[in-house]
C-alpha cells in the first residue's frame, strides 16, 4: 500500500534561520536525527541562488538520507498594482526554480493579504490569474504547486485572502492542472474557526502535500480575541503550538479520509516551539498514526 512520508519544518528556528544566526546546514543535521524521512525549507533559509550554494544545500540533504519534502514559499497574489503582481509571479517562478534545484517536488503557494480595501472578486480573479501563470513554468521543471489553507505569513501584516474555506475552495475549484493540488493544514482551519475535517471532506481528492501541527490559543483567549490581532504585522502571540496529537485536531478523523484516497504525499510537521523533544514526539505519533492507517 502506499503512505504518507513525514517530514519536518523548524518552525521554532525559522526567524534565526532567515536571520542567519542559526546555520541552515546545522538544521539539516538536527532534523536528520528526528526520525522523519525529510525535511522543509523556506526559500528565506537559503543564503544565495547559486546553483553551487544550491548543489551544497541539497547534497547536505541527501547525504542524511532525507529528501526536501516542500518549497514553503508565499508570493502575495492580492497587490492591486499589476506590476507588483506580475514581479510576485517571477517570485513564485524563482522558487519553483530553488525547488527543482533541490530535488524537491512540491512547492507551495498561497492567495495573498486580505488587504480591507480587496474586493472578492478582484482577489479571487487575481489569485487564479497569476498561479494559472506561474503552473507552466511548474510543469516544465516537474514542480507541484500546492496551494494552502493557509492563516497568515509572519512577515505580512493581513492574514490570508483564501483563510476561510469557502473562498479557499472557491479559488481550488477554478484551477485544474496536473501541476496544482492543495497544501493541507488543519491547524489554519482551527485558528479560522472552522472545522478542518469539512475542508479536508471537500478537497482531499487534492490534497498533495500536509501540515501537521496542534496549534491552539493561549488559555483564556478566543477566536474573536485572534481577530482583533489582526492588521499587526506577525503571528499573534495568542497562538501556540505543541506536540501534534495533543492539541485541537482530530487525526484520526484526518488519517481515516487520507487513507481513503491513498495519500502518498508529505506530512510536514510544524513544531519545535518548546524545544526538539516535542518535535521528535510528532514525528513517532505520525508513524503510529501511519501504521495504523496504512500499515507501514
Amino acid at each position: 500500500m502506499t503512505a504518507p512520508k513525514i517530514s519536518t519544518f523548524p518552525k521554532c528556528w525559522l526567524e534565526r534561520i532567515v536571520s542567519r544566526e542559526k546555520d541552515l546546514f546545522e538544521w539539516i543535521e538536527e532534523s536528520a536525527t528526528l526520525g522523519a524521512e525529510g525535511c522543509e525549507l523556506y526559500d528565506r533559509f537559503l543564503e544565495s541562488h547559486a546553483s553551487d550554494y544550491l548543489a551544497r544545500v541539497r547534497k547536505a540533504v541527501e547525504r542524511t538520507g532525507q529528501a526536501v519534502s516542500l518549497m514553503c514559499f508565499s508570493p502575495d497574489f492580492t497587490i492591486p498594482d499589476p506590476a507588483q503582481r506580475a514581479a510576485q509571479i517571477e517570485k513564485q517562478k524563482t522558487a519553483i526554480d530553488l525547488t527543482a534545484e533541490l530535488g524537491g517536488k512540491f512547492c507551495r503557494t498561497l492567495s495573498g493579504q486580505r488587504r480591507p480595501e480587496l474586493k472578492h472578486a478582484d482577489g479571487v480573479n487575481w489569485v487564479v490569474a497569476c498561479i494559472e501563470a506561474c503552473l507552466p513554468h511548474a510543469e516544465k521543471r516537474g514542480v507541484t504547486l500546492c496551494m494552502e489553507n493557509h492563516y497568515k505569513d509572519g512577515y505580512w501584516q493581513y492574514p490570508e485572502f483564501a483563510q476561510l474555506t469557502e473562498v479557499f475552495c472557491e479559488i481550488v475549484g477554478k484551477i485544474r492542472h496536473p501541476n496544482f493540488g492543495v497544501q493541507f493544514d488543519p491547524s489554519n482551519s482551527v485558528v479560522a474557526g472552522e472545522d478542518p475535517v469539512k475542508l479536508l471532506d471537500r478537497v482531499k481528492s487534492r490534497v498533495v502535500s500536509m501540515h501537521a501541527s496542534d496549534r491552539y490559543l493561549e488559555a483564556g483567549a478566543t477566536v474573536e480575541d485572534l481577530m482583533k490581532d489582526l492588521g499587526k504585522q506577525g503571528y499573534s502571540p495568542l497562538l501556540k503550538h505543541g506536540v501534534t496529537g495533543q492539541g485541537m485536531n482530530d487525526y484520526d478523523a484526518i488519517f481515516q479520509r487520507l487513507k481513503e484516497v491513498r495519500f502518498a504525499g508529505w506530512i510536514s510537521i510544524e513544531d519545535g516551539m518548546n524545544g526538539m523533544d516535542e518535535m521528535r514526539a510528532s514525528v513517532e505519533f505520525l508513524k503510529r498514526k501511519r501504521k495504523e492507517y496504512f500499515g507501514v
